[in-house]
């Protein structure tokens, strides 16, 4: 029985291995990107349907608040995406 159980957690380190291979990485940021991304220009567009003066009463000073606040979370985002540059080690040559 032990000897099963040795098999089975090479068997499961495995698996997991294969969790960080370069493609299943890939794999998974396509997956979860393309579905969050949709969603959140679904929900970008229902924003938009707020936008209709009969139905709803707003000054443009709201509109002005609601898109900074979209774009500055969409500007810390982006930077999230930039390649991070590791400080340099000290020398004194």
């Amino acid at each position: 029985m032990h000897m099963e159980n040795s098999e089975d957690d090479k068997a499961g380190k495995e698996r997991d291995k294969s969790l960080y291979t370069p493609e299943a990485r890939r794999d998974r940021f396509t997956k979860v990107a393309e579905r969050r991304t949709n969603r959140l220009l679904n929900d970008v567009r229902l924003l938009g349907n707020t936008s209709n003066k009969s139905l709803y009463k707003y000054e443009q000073a709201d509109v002005d608040k609601i898109f900074e606040a979209i774009e500055k979370k969409l500007v810390e985002t982006r930077a999230k995406f930039k390649t991070r540059n590791k400080d340099k080690p000290f020398t004194l040559e």
